[in-house]
């Protein structure tokens, strides 16, 4: 049990999500042969003959993760979906099953229910995955999301964390911290309104961003162009909590450390031009913003010029060994270790 000599009892900030599930979860075994891994990555991996299978979920509460003053309904369906199919991808494994769990407040008419089932429906058509069940209950607070969602790949592709290596190389997908950025626009936008409900926001120089936080896209086509170049990641993350937790992550499933260089972290322009609206150094934002739903994967050296040219795809950094530690090697050269200051469920007012 955790350490607690004076009896009082433990602040869950304390432990932080991850902490807690391994506390709870440490002295669990497995027991079925099908269950290949278990708690502890992107999703759970199960075996079935020649094929494997991704199983994964993901809670959304109101008030916590979202905020429908500035959240469309649609919208937040249609995340809710997505964030956990980024999950599956995550694993190297292509999604085709989805169940969604609703519990709702009174305040809710049916009008609202359909509107968020919509942006559900819709992802499921993009996604091209099958909404086959879940659960509606009612709510005495707000609106809470459950999904789960499966995917599958042949035996042998699903690509897991911990499978890095010292001098692999650290590839990222996209771009980072549009979607803490777009957050903190909408913030503003939502802080004026209650002073001037009359304020019409001109949100369109930031649409690139509201749009990352709102109505992010999961990485198939990442999953996709991996395959048709014949690359198998190392170990492979999305970015959901920010790009320093995710990199630790891997570094701790694989026993490795790491070298982050701050130079190659690609920040899109609007990204950059917000940073100097809202005075943010925008190194932090992209460490620690989250959201992103980016895929942060390993690749052996060797593979590098099947990527090179691709400009969706970025070499960050290297794997190293382990007891060089985690580091952010900044744009003069000085090293940093990195530290998780990512999402915590359990933080104050989060």
């Amino acid at each position: 049990m955790f350490d607690n000599k004076d009896n009082t009892p433990t602040d869950l900030e304390k432990l932080g999500e991850f902490g807690l599930i391994r506390h709870l979860t440490h002295h669990l075994k497995t027991r079925q042969p099908s269950t290949l891994v278990g708690i502890g990555d992107d999703a759970a991996l199960l075996g079935f003959g020649e094929t494997e299978v991704a199983v994964t979920t993901d809670m959304l509460v109101e008030g916590v993760h979202f905020d429908l003053g500035y959240a469309p309904l649609k919208h937040l369906g249609y995340k809710a979906v997505v964030v956990n199919l980024s999950d599956v991808y995550a694993m190297n494994m292509h999604p085709t099953q989805v169940t969604v769990s609703m519990a709702f407040s009174n305040r809710f008419p049916l009008e609202a229910v359909e509107e968020l089932y919509a942006g559900i429906a819709l992802a499921g058509e993009i996604y091209g995955v099958d909404i086959v069940g879940g659960d509606t209950t009612s709510s005495n607070k707000g609106l809470i999301l459950s999904i789960t969602a499966i995917g599958q790949a042949p035996k042998g592709t699903a690509v897991r964390r911990s499978g890095a290596s010292p001098n692999d190389l650290l590839v990222l997908s996209g771009d980072l911290g549009g979607a803490y950025l777009g957050l903190q626009v909408l913030r503003r936008e939502q802080e004026v309104f209650k002073v001037n409900p009359k304020h019409q926001p001109d949100l369109e120089p930031y649409s690139y961003l509201v749009e990352r936080q709102l109505k992010p896209e999961a990485r198939k086509d990442v999953v996709e162009l991996l395959s048709k170049l014949g690359v198998k990641p190392t170990a492979m993350i999305d970015i959901s909590d920010g790009l320093s937790s995710e990199i630790l992550h891997l570094c701790e499933a694989g026993g490795v450390g790491c070298r982050l260089f701050e130079d190659k972290i690609p920040l899109d322009p609007s990204a950059q031009s917000v940073c100097e609206e809202f005075n943010l150094d925008s190194t932090t934002v992209a460490l620690s913003g989250g959201e992103d739903y980016e895929l942060l994967f390993t690749i052996r050296q060797e593979d590098f010029p099947k990527i090179k040219a691709n400009p969706s795809l970025s070499v960050i950094g290297h794997m190293a060994e382990k007891e060089a530690g985690a580091q952010l090697v900044t744009r003069s050269g000085e090293q940093l270790p990195l530290t998780a200051r990512g999402w915590n469920a359990f933080g104050k007012g989060g």
